[in-house]
């Protein structure tokens, strides 16, 4: 009796929504409508990436980007129509920066979505344990070290963001830990605390910067202006990684919406699940912005955009969110290269404008729903 009134709460949650105290009929999409829409947003984002790579001070037609791309195929044969300067152009500066871009938005757009089910709240984003503080503070840092430090061919700044994300969790995770349990409300408020105290420190080392002022402003505004292959091959293994797990862990996810003690009565390691879907969501996250910097509002936007459209069913969810963060975030970086060429504006500017008035939004719509 007990499973079946979990079973018609899980369908209650991916059917209803409560407006005025009134439970209403939202969205009822099948399986068969779904997949569609998955197929739909993967066949956009080729579409914008392709257009993206043709977007830039040197125009080049899309069908031209097409059948450079196309050429790259294996066992696909194009005539060369093409001189070889544009395949310069396209395959050593536009590709490069934008697939960083895509896997930039793919993580912060699941990592949101992540967060948003683990704290049952629409509201919170993937900065929201202290990643975006700490990766903030150690890129800091890395510009006021003395000389020009590499590691392994890349700066010694991504990686000190990397660390400083990790290890910034790290904290809020030991913190928040009571015994075998992690509360969430405890997490989240260990998070604050620690964001702000690492912000503090960034705020007085930005101020004392001096001449690196400028850089350290556009790093933490975001930029994909110095990305490479290089750096497309480090984010992706964890981004695939990462949303790989969060994704395996989709089922157990919806559950959780309900109630934990329900979960762990179906059988769910409740504690372990959250363990792992906070490694994954804060390993995207901190790979995410080690290249580019701190981008805003993604995690907010794309998952509850989705939600409204898709639904909450997580199955759905996640891999719809991991398609839509990156096509925005493409189109995001390709205003922010063009819209003021030859000038370019950081593409956390782009991504707050478009955010925040939909942030209000939904501050507004949290008194009138239930998440």
């Amino acid at each position: 009796m007990a499973k079946e009134n979990i079973a018609r709460k899980s369908a209650a949650l991916e059917l209803s929504h409560v407006s005025a105290g009134k439970k209403v009929l939202l969205y009822h999409l099948g399986w068969r409508n779904r997949l569609y829409a998955i197929a739909g947003l993967g066949l956009l984002l080729v579409l914008v990436i392709v257009l993206a790579s043709a977007i830039g001070s040197t125009h080049i037609s899309l069908s031209t980007v097409g059948s450079m791309l196309l050429a790259r195929l294996p066992f696909v044969e194009i005539p060369t129509a093409w001189v070889g300067s544009l395949e310069i152009i396209i395959f050593d500066i536009r590709l490069p920066r934008v697939m960083l871009a895509g896997l930039v938005g793919a993580a912060l757009a699941v990592a949101g979505a992540t967060y948003q089910g683990l704290f049952r709240n629409p509201l919170a984003d993937p900065y929201l344990i202290g990643v975006a503080q700490g990766a903030a503070l150690g890129a800091v840092i890395g510009f006021l070290l003395p000389g020009n430090w590499h590691i392994a061919s890349f700066g010694f700044i991504p990686l000190l963001a990397f660390a400083g994300a990790l290890m910034a969790v790290a904290v809020v995770y030991a913190v928040a830990r009571v015994g075998k349990t992690l509360p969430m409300t405890t997490l989240i408020l260990a998070g604050v605390a620690l964001g702000a105290f690492l912000a503090s420190i960034t705020s007085y080392l930005v101020i004392t910067s001096g001449e690196k002022l400028h850089g350290i402003v556009t790093w933490l505004l975001g930029s994909f202006s110095l990305a490479r292959w290089g750096e497309v091959m480090v984010v992706l293994p964890y981004v695939l990684v990462g949303t790989v797990v969060i994704w395996f862990y989709a089922r157990p996810l919806n559950v959780m919406q309900l109630d934990e003690e329900q979960a762990q009565q179906l059988g769910i390691n409740v504690e372990r699940v959250k363990l792992i879907l906070l490694a994954a969501a804060t390993l995207i996250t901190a790979a995410a912005v080690c290249f580019c910097g701190t981008i805003g509002f993604v995690g907010i936007i794309i998952p509850h955009a989705v939600r409204l459209i898709w639904g909450p069913d997580h199955r759905f969810l996640l891999p719809l969110s991991t398609l839509a963060g990156a096509s925005f975030l493409i189109l995001a970086d390709a205003v922010a290269r063009t819209v003021m060429a030859p000038a370019e504006i950081p593409i956390g500017v782009i991504t707050a404008f478009l955010g925040a008035p939909f942030f209000l939004f939904l501050l507004r719509q949290k008194r009138r729903a239930i998440f």
